[in-house]
């Protein structure tokens, strides 16, 4: 990969890690504290906190998926069985996840990525959660006279 990132897979989380650590100024520990204690006064560290934590638990799906593949193929003979082809799928689909989620990361970390600064990113602001309450609203009003049974109908009596 071409911004830091090796394509040795065991580096994937902790150059990402750092990168992190870089942009905020803070350990990820502390950037964790920081977003639990006030998860809406920096949308930005919200979702990249929360995009490492998906990718830390990919990272260990995938280190189980392995460890598990590796042992099945020592117990192989010259070929593969079912279950062991199966482990490898395993395997492959952790490996998706993980870098699915690195991209996330890396994306959320580039200020000049795509769709940040177009009309996607004006999208993607509107469907970050609402910081404060929604609009407040209240029954509609019923005009005098009008019998309740008849207003909730949606007809009015005439």
């Amino acid at each position: 990969m071409s911004d830091g990132i090796s394509d040795d897979a065991e580096d994937v989380v902790g150059v990402l890690t750092e990168r992190i650590e870089a942009q905020f100024a803070m350990g990820m520990d502390q950037l964790k504290a920081a977003v639990v204690a006030a998860p809406t006064a920096n949308p930005d560290a919200t979702d990249v906190v929360k995009w490492h934590r998906l990718l830390v638990q990919a990272q260990s799906v995938l280190d189980r998926a392995e460890d598990d593949l590796l042992a099945a193929l020592e117990t192989q003979p010259s070929e593969v069985d079912d279950p062991t082809l199966g482990l490898a799928h395993r395997v492959n689909a952790a490996v998706t996840t993980r870098d699915g989620r690195a991209l996330v990361v890396r994306w959320l970390l580039d200020p000049d990525a795509p769709g940040k600064k177009d009309l996607a990113a004006e999208r993607l602001a509107r469907l970050r959660p609402r910081t404060g309450p929604a609009v407040h609203t209240s029954a509609p009003h019923r005009p005098a006279g009008t019998p309740a049974s008849a207003w909730r109908a949606g007809r009015p009596v005439r």
